[in-house]
C-alpha cells in the first residue's frame, strides 16, 4: 500500500489566540468581575488571551472580533469607551486589523473609525489619527513547544545538531528534532532546539541567547508567522537542501510558517516487551525488539472523552477491520479508527468500537478479540519525541526562579523537565541543572534533590496529561502559584498542557 501524503491539521481555536502588548509593554486584559478592559498585566495569562474571529482577510488587513476565553467580546462604544460583553448588532465589536511592516498591529473600530489605544492602564477608542500609542504587538498564546510547518514546501523545520543547522525538510514531525521552544524576551523571540541550542542570525545553532539569536515576529490569523531580524531580513528555506536562514528576497511566501503545538508521538510495547510496529505496509504486529520509524504513532485524543486515534508514520490511522487484525490503513473520520483508552498504572488498554479489547495473538498480530481485559491487553506507552516536558496549567508555566524556594506554576517562562524513563509510564523528573525533583512533606517541590523519584504520567488529550507524584497524589496548580501534589482526584487544576 502506498503511503498517504502527510497532511497538517486545520487551524484550531488555540492557533488563533494571541496576547496584545501595548507601547508600555503591558497586556490587554479583561477584568470579568469589573466588566472592564485594562492594560496593567505584565505577563500573558488566561485573562490576557484573546481569540481572533476573522470575518474577512485580505493581504495587509482583516476584519475581526476579539473574544476572551470566557466567551465575551471586546466592544467599542460610541463615546470612545471600551467595554466587555456581547455585541448588540453585526458591526458592534468589529475592528479593522492592519498588519504593519514592523510586526505591530492596529485595531480600528469599524463603526467610529477610531483606533484602540491605551494610556498604560485604561483602554479607549478616541482618536482617528494614527500614532505610536495605537500600536499593539501580537504574541501567540500557543504553548511554547511548537513546530514550524512550511505551507509552500509542505515540510517541517528540523534541527540537525551534527552540523549545527536547521533544515526545512521533514515530511512528518515525529522526531524530537522537529520540536522547538519559542522564548519571548523583551519583545523578541529566541528559537531553541531540543538540545537547548539557539538559532542565530548567521544561520547556525549557538549555545547561548544573545542579540544575534533575537528575532522579530510577524503574526497573521490562523497561526501564520514570519521571523525577521528587524533589518529587512527574514527566515526562509534556502537552496536544494532547504537550509533555514536569513535572506532579503523570499519568493511566493517562503518566509511564512504555520506555528502549531508540537504533536505527541509515542511507542507502544506488548506484554512480551515487543514494539508495536507497522509491517508489510499495513499490518500491525508486536514482533520488533528495536524501535523503528514504523513503531512510532501520533497520539490524537479528545480531551472531552477518552477516545483515541493512533496515526502511523505512513499517514494512515490504526483501524480494527471486521474479522481481521489491526491494520494501518484507516482514514481520519472512520469509526474503526476510534479506540476508548483505559489507563492502568502508566499502561493503556485499548477498546475498539465493537466493545472488545486489543490483544496480541500468538503470531504477534494485534486484534480486538478480548472480552475482558487482562495483563495481555496492557500496552506499555512511552514518549517517542520528547526528551523533556514543558508544563502549562491554569495559572501559567511550571518553573523555578531565584525569588522562590519552591517550584512555581504561574511562570511566564517555563523550565524544561527532563524525562528519564524508568518503567512504562514511569519517569524520573530532572531539573535543568542535572539535579532531581524532590517533594516536601507538604506536597510542594524543590528542584535540587539528590535522588530520583518516580512520577507516573497519563495522557488525557493530544497535548494534555496528569502526573501522579511519589506521594500518591496528583500534581495540581495552586492559585497561590506554588506547585502542589495533594489532589486525590483529577480536577481542572491537575490537567497540564505539554
Amino acid at each position: 500500500m502506498d503511503e498517504m501524503e502527510w497532511t497538517t491539521r486545520h487551524p484550531k481555536a488555540e492557533d488563533l489566540r494571541v496576547g496584545l502588548i501595548n507601547w508600555a509593554g503591558t497586556y490587554l486584559t479583561f477584568e470579568a468581575y469589573k466588566n472592564t478592559v485594562t492594560t496593567t498585566a505584565k505577563s500573558l495569562g488566561r485573562k490576557q488571551t484573546w481569540e481572533l474571529l476573522v470575518s474577512n482577510e485580505h493581504e495587509a488587513q482583516a476584519v475581526i472580533r476579539l473574544k476572551s476565553l470566557q466567551g465575551l467580546y471586546l466592544l467599542c462604544e460610541a463615546d470612545g469607551t471600551v467595554s466587555y460583553g456581547r455585541p448588540k448588532n453585526s458591526h458592534h465589536g468589529c475592528f479593522l486589523l492592519r498588519f504593519h511592516r514592523n510586526g505591530k498591529w492596529t485595531l480600528q473600530c469599524i463603526i467610529s473609525g477610531r483606533y484602540l489605544e491605551s494610556d498604560g492602564e485604561d483602554v479607549f477608542c478616541n482618536s482617528q489619527v494614527l500614532s505610536a500609542y495605537h500600536m499593539w504587538t501580537p504574541r501567540p498564546a500557543l504553548h511554547v513547544h511548537v513546530t514550524l510547518y512550511s505551507p509552500v514546501y509542505h515540510s517541517y523545520a528540523r534541527a540537525d545538531h551534527t552540523v549545527g543547522r536547521i533544515w526545512v525538510d521533514a515530511a512528518v514531525p515525529c522526531l524530537e528534532e522537529c520540536g522547538f521552544l519559542l522564548h519571548f524576551q523583551d519583545g523578541c523571540y529566541h528559537l531553541e532546539t531540543s538540545t537547548h541550542h539557539f538559532l542565530s542570525h548567521v544561520d547556525r545553532l549557538v549555545a547561548q541567547t544573545s542579540p544575534q539569536t533575537a528575532f522579530h515576529m510577524q503574526v497573521r490569523p490562523g497561526g501564520l508567522v514570519a521571523l525577521c531580524d528587524g533589518e529587512g531580513g527574514s527566515l526562509y528555506p534556502h537552496g536544494a537542501h532547504m537550509l533555514l536562514g536569513l535572506g532579503s528576497n523570499p519568493m511566493k511566501g517562503q518566509e511564512w510558517f504555520i506555528l502549531q503545538h508540537f504533536p505527541t508521538w509515542v511507542s507502544l510495547r506488548s506484554k512480551a516487551r515487543k514494539f508495536i510496529s507497522v509491517i508489510y505496509d499495513a499490518e500491525v504486529c508486536a514482533a520488533s525488539e528495536q524501535l523503528t520509524p514504523m513503531s512510532l504513532f501520533q497520539f490524537e485524543c479528545d480531551c472531552e472523552n477518552p477516545i483515541l486515534q493512533l496515526r502511523s508514520a505512513n499517514g494512515y490511522y490504526l483501524a480494527q477491520r471486521r474479522h481481521k487484525s489491526l491494520m494501518a490503513d484507516g482514514h481520519p473520520m472512520e469509526s474503526d479508527t476510534f479506540f476508548r483508552v483505559h489507563w492502568n498504572c502508566g499502561k493503556i488498554i485499548l477498546q475498539s468500537s465493537n466493545g472488545r479489547f486489543l490483544t496480541t495473538a500468538a503470531n504477534g498480530l494485534l486484534m480486538a478479540s478480548a472480552t475482558i481485559p487482562g495483563p495481555n491487553e496492557e500496552l506499555g506507552i512511552r514518549f517517542a519525541n520528547r526528551p523533556f516536558l514543558v508544563l502549562r496549567g491554569r495559572y501559567g508555566y511550571v518553573g523555578s526562579s531565584s525569588e522562590h524556594d519552591l517550584i512555581q506554576c504561574n511562570m511566564d517562562e517555563p523550565d524544561c523537565i527532563h524525562l528519564l524513563p524508568c518503567r512504562q509510564g514511569i519517569y524520573h523528573f530532572q531539573a535543568q541543572g542535572g539535579s532531581f525533583w524532590s517533594i516536601t512533606s507538604f506536597g510542594s517541590f524543590r528542584p535540587w534533590g539528590k535522588f530520583a523519584l518516580n512520577f507516573c504520567i497519563e495522557l488525557h488529550g493530544s497535548n494534555l496529561l496528569t502526573v501522579l507524584a511519589p506521594n500518591g497524589f496528583y500534581i495540581r496548580a495552586d492559585r497561590s502559584g506554588t506547585l502542589m501534589a495533594d489532589s486525590e482526584d483529577v480536577t481542572k487544576e491537575c490537567i497540564w498542557e505539554f
